[in-house]
């Protein structure tokens, strides 16, 4: 299967790329470094070399002193190695290191120093439908998420399926990171029901059956994870009353999907909605990430429940972004696009739905959601 070009740049100095469990990140190091060094430590004979010695690691680099670049998958499994690591950073400031991860747990208790400056952190997205260019399938997106190990799949329904226990059997229960792993599991389907929703942490402990702090804990795990994201109220200049609480996204519609329980009470039409805003809002914080100079993504929710999906803020750009799964558009539609904008009337107003054709409603405009996506670039 031929590698597909990804919109992620490599800094010119050593970096952290972070990311979810396949998002692609040793692929696009070996695209781009084709002749780095490279330390897997999902290898067990690897991780239990590098654990018992970190100092290997010095021997390991003397033997080749004509190196360019060390890249060491899944340094969370080792963070012990951090310590060399740093020195060498200091010692050989020729050498680029790339340290991989898809947890940020560990790496944040024991490697401040390194995340406080001496290494940017970069983070690799699922794919972008602009990345997958004539692969793209909005409705396979919807169903199956952009995550390159399943979208790459023979199977993907059926990888899709293990990709959560994935996660719990490796990480979670392997890191030790819970203690009542059955616990865990029940509170990840419960996050399920508030992908795309206001969070309400009380709400989450109740239905998890569990106490509200070891919620609270468990939802900065799946953060630590990227498995899931959080999104701020957009406050500048605020004129009116807006709400407090923050919106939870599940960071991959497809992984959403497997999560959420579906039975005779659940609407298919409902599921899909939630999917398809969780779809804009994973392309959305990818571009937040990638894009020269970054932006912010937030949401905006008055106490009277007038609400707008996104809005994106940064350098040369602010827009307003509604996304809506009907085919066709009214006035109502556009409501809380033109409050929003009576009170910031700098603001580019976006309605993206499944209409066939672009609209312009009143100075809003109004796209097609899967063209759109097909053209966002960071």
């Amino acid at each position: 299967m031929a590698v597909l070009r990804r919109f992620l740049l490599p800094p010119a100095g050593s970096f952290f790329l972070f990311g979810p469990r396949g998002t692609g990140k040793s692929t696009w190091l070996a695209q781009v470094f084709p002749a780095a060094i490279r330390l897997d430590l999902l290898a067990p004979d690897v991780l239990r070399t590098y654990q018992a010695r970190p100092e290997r690691l010095r021997e390991r680099l003397a033997a080749e002193p004509a190196a360019a670049t060390l890249v060491i998958d899944e340094i969370q499994k080792a963070p012990q190695l951090l310590d060399v690591v740093h020195a060498l950073v200091e010692e050989r400031p020729q050498l680029r290191f790339v340290l991989t991860g898809s947890s940020a747990r560990k790496l944040r208790r024991g490697a401040a120093n390194l995340l406080g400056g001496r290494l940017l952190a970069l983070q690799m997205p699922p794919f972008l439908a602009a990345e997958l260019g004539d692969a793209f399938d909005l409705q396979r997106a919807l169903h199956q998420g952009l995550v390159p190990l399943v979208w790459q799949a023979p199977d993907p329904e059926a990888t899709l399926a293990a990709y959560a226990s994935l996660y719990l059997r490796e990480e979670v229960q392997a890191e030790a990171l819970v203690r009542q792993i059955g616990d865990f599991a029940r509170f990840l389907e419960v996050i399920s029901f508030s992908h795309a929703s206001l969070l309400n942490l009380a709400s989450l402990a109740r239905e998890a059956e569990i106490p509200r702090k070891r919620a609270e804990a468990y939802l900065e795990i799946l953060e630590d994870l990227l498995l899931a994201f959080r999104l701020p109220v957009f406050q500048r200049r605020a004129r009116r009353q807006l709400v407090q609480h923050q919106k939870l996204y599940v960071f991959d519609a497809g992984v959403f999907r497997s999560l959420r329980p579906r039975g005779p009470l659940d609407a298919p039409a409902e599921i899909e909605e939630l999917a398809l805003e969780g779809l804009v809002a994973q392309h959305l914080r990818a571009l937040c990430q990638l894009r020269p100079g970054g932006a912010s993504l937030s949401f905006w929710r008055t106490r009277a429940g007038m609400e707008v999906d996104f809005v994106l803020y940064g350098p040369g750009l602010f827009q307003a972004i509604e996304v809506k799964r009907s085919r066709r558009i009214d006035g109502r539609d556009l409501a809380a696009l033109r409050a929003f904008s009576e009170d910031y009337p700098e603001a580019e107003l976006l309605l993206l739905s499944l209409c066939e054709e672009p609209l312009l409603i009143d100075g809003i405009r109004c796209l097609p959601l899967e063209s759109w996506l097909r053209e966002l670039r960071p």
